[in-house]
């Protein structure tokens, strides 16, 4: 391996667009940004993605695909001045693209200084970012980049292209001298970088380090490859947008019955050791997403949640795998909430009307002279605890916010629901 302190993914990085491994939707040919690219022109643009997806790589690689000068700052290190900088070389040269790595961390002073030059057409603007920029990025930054590109984690596939590529090259790559190893032991290097080109690419620096010499080759077996992968393959960000990902897609497979994806979301969230969120989650989904079809579900999950909290993980992993599968193939049901919602919208918009007399409180001297509580019909003197009587304010006479689902437990409410609603049509109940 030659001598460099420069990382092995540093030295791999693309040369132009053409090089790009992975991100077709964004950068593959016939995609619009590889087609101005290639005419020479760059929009200003936001990269939005994970660690080690790419970003840094593309920007180098588009200036140098447009013939562009590139001025590379951090937010976190770099200030006003860094931009004015950028902005004096654009003025000399009218052909500086400025690249903003962590976008997002700009203060307002930056974006002061910042936003007239990119008005102005003076700066052509770059910016990365891990953090959603819809969330976290300055609106008037947004608004003044003609795209934002979310970047997605590199598969195994195209990992294996890249560090096909490394052990090939003799000058950026790992060396001049060949390198043996297995496919099988490459693609798990490629699978351990968990979609990250720099990490699958230090791990590979990190495994022809370690390589044993022999004839003038570097033999890599399974044992340096098992060892330099050791605690890889899994990143877990609590704070990141990934993280709110991840707990969606938990609840949108649990709610879609599906079990296997429900466990694969339950484990990644569990190895992150979000149990606090896990719980919190599952108690939504148990009345969010199974509600009347299966009543007992929060409460076997209220359970399930309190043994996980006392007993912590390892072990909690086993209620909450039980609940999870129970939720998976529970029938489900969102009309309670549904409901609710629709009542909710109602009193937001206004439709209150008055309180029925014979329903107002008359537990106080001189209620019965304003007619509160006269003619209330209280039901436990009747059979089978109902009396036909009005409850609603009479602007919402006849109104319907509850439709029931007709399978799971609700139906056994959905026949109580219907027939009392009939019952009271027959003795048309007025308020």
């Amino acid at each position: 391996m030659q001598h460099t302190t420069e990382p092995l993914a540093v030295r791999m990085r693309p040369q132009t667009i053409d090089d790009i491994v992975g991100q077709a939707h964004i950068i593959g040919p016939g995609t619009p940004l590889y087609k101005m690219i290639k005419k020479g022109y760059v929009p200003s643009l936001l990269l939005y993605g994970e660690p080690g997806t790419g970003k840094t790589s593309l920007a180098y690689a588009i200036a140098r695909t447009a013939g562009r000068e590139l001025i590379a700052i951090n937010a976190t290190s770099s200030g006003k001045k860094e931009i004015e900088e950028a902005a004096e070389a654009a003025r000399w040269s009218g052909n500086v693209i400025l690249f903003i790595d962590e976008i997002h961390r700009l203060n307002k002073a930056q974006q002061d200084v910042l936003l007239p030059h990119m008005e102005s057409g003076l700066v052509t603007l770059i910016g990365a970012t891990t953090e959603n920029p819809f969330h976290e990025v300055n609106p008037a930054i947004r608004s003044r980049c003609g795209q934002i590109q979310q970047l997605k984690r590199i598969p195994p596939a195209d990992l294996l292209v890249i560090l096909k590529r490394a052990l090939a090259d003799p000058e950026r790559g790992v060396g001049a001298k060949p390198v043996v190893i297995d496919e099988a032991l490459l693609w798990r290097i490629a699978e351990a970088a968990g979609g990250d080109a720099r990490a699958a690419l230090s791990l590979l620096e990190a495994a022809v380090a370690a390589a044993d010499e022999r004839d003038g080759r570097l033999y890599i077996d399974e044992d340096i490859v098992a060892s330099c992968t050791a605690n890889r393959g899994f990143i877990h960000d609590r704070y990141g947008d990934h993280y709110y990902s991840l707990l969606s897609a938990f609840q949108k497979s649990v709610r879609g019955s599906d079990a296997d994806a429900a466990l694969h979301y339950l484990a990644r969230l569990l190895e992150g050791g979000d149990l606090a969120a896990v719980c919190r989650r599952l108690l939504v989904i148990a009345y969010e997403d199974i509600g009347l079809a299966n009543p007992m579900a929060g409460v076997k999950v209220q359970a399930a949640v309190e043994a996980a909290e006392r007993i912590g993980l390892p072990e909690a992993r086993i209620p909450l795998a039980v609940v999870t599968i129970e939720l998976c193939l529970s029938p489900k049901s969102n009309s309670a909430y549904k409901a609710l919602d629709a009542a909710l919208a109602d009193v937001r918009a206004g439709k209150l009307g008055e309180i029925p007399d014979h329903l107002k409180d008359a537990h106080y001297k001189g209620a019965a002279v304003l007619g509160h509580g006269k003619g209330y019909l209280y039901p436990h003197d009747y059979p089978n605890g109902w009396v036909a009587q009005a409850y609603l304010p009479s602007v919402l006479e006849g109104v319907r916010y509850y439709e029931p689902k007709e399978h799971g437990e609700e139906k056994y409410y959905a026949k109580v629901y219907r027939r009392l609603r009939q019952l009271s049509q027959e003795n048309h109940v007025e308020s």
